[in-house]
């Protein structure tokens, strides 16, 4: 069995940065935005605009990977081992 064990690497003031704005975000907006993106790839799909669908039809996956990338910060984001530690000092 592999263990696990927690690391002190800190996150720098840019990554903390972006998880700070990132979970001001709805989770489900980046699947809504997909999804819409998917319905508006299959209409220009459908009205003869191949190249247009084709290009939006690829922001999809990008969209749904930064929805995991936004709740996966929510879940564990970098600030947690930090508030546990402090936990610990101050008991």
């Amino acid at each position: 069995m592999i263990e696990m064990t927690p690391t002190t690497d800190v996150e720098g003031p840019v990554a903390k940065a972006i998880e700070q704005q990132t979970t001001k975000l709805p989770s489900d907006l980046f699947l809504w935005a997909a999804a819409g993106t998917m319905a508006a790839s299959l209409v220009l799909q459908r009205t003869n605009r191949r190249e247009s669908g084709l290009f939006l039809g690829q922001l999809v996956p990008s969209l749904l990977i930064l929805g995991l990338y936004n709740k996966l910060v929510k879940v564990a984001g970098s600030d947690r081992p930090d508030q546990e530690n402090r936990e610990m000092v101050t008991s």
